[in-house]
């Protein structure tokens, strides 16, 4: 499962971010939340988080969530492959 963001900064550049397995593990230890909350109720710090997480682990972001989140103009969720769980388990007919 991959979780893909699109990134406008102020200063009009614009970059893509993929959260993997990894991040999103990273996400559920810090914040200690289900990453499938984020498909129910998205929330815009969950999803910078995320994004900058992304980029930090492949060396492309700044070391420091705060100062990268002052230059963000702008985070959305794109072409992203999570799905909520079913509340049931399927039976099989």
């Amino acid at each position: 499962m991959r979780l893909n963001f699109r990134i406008t900064y102020a200063d009009g550049s614009a970059a893509v971010a993929t959260a993997s397995v990894a991040d999103q593990v990273a996400f559920e230890r810090e914040f200690d939340k289900s990453i499938v909350e984020l498909a129910q109720a998205p929330k815009v710090g969950d999803m910078c988080w995320l994004a900058w997480h992304g980029l930090r682990r492949k060396n492309a972001g700044t070391a420091d969530f705060d100062e990268w989140i002052n230059t963000v103009d702008a985070v959305e969720m794109v072409d992203s492959e999570l799905v909520p769980l079913e509340s049931t388990a399927p039976t099989g007919a």
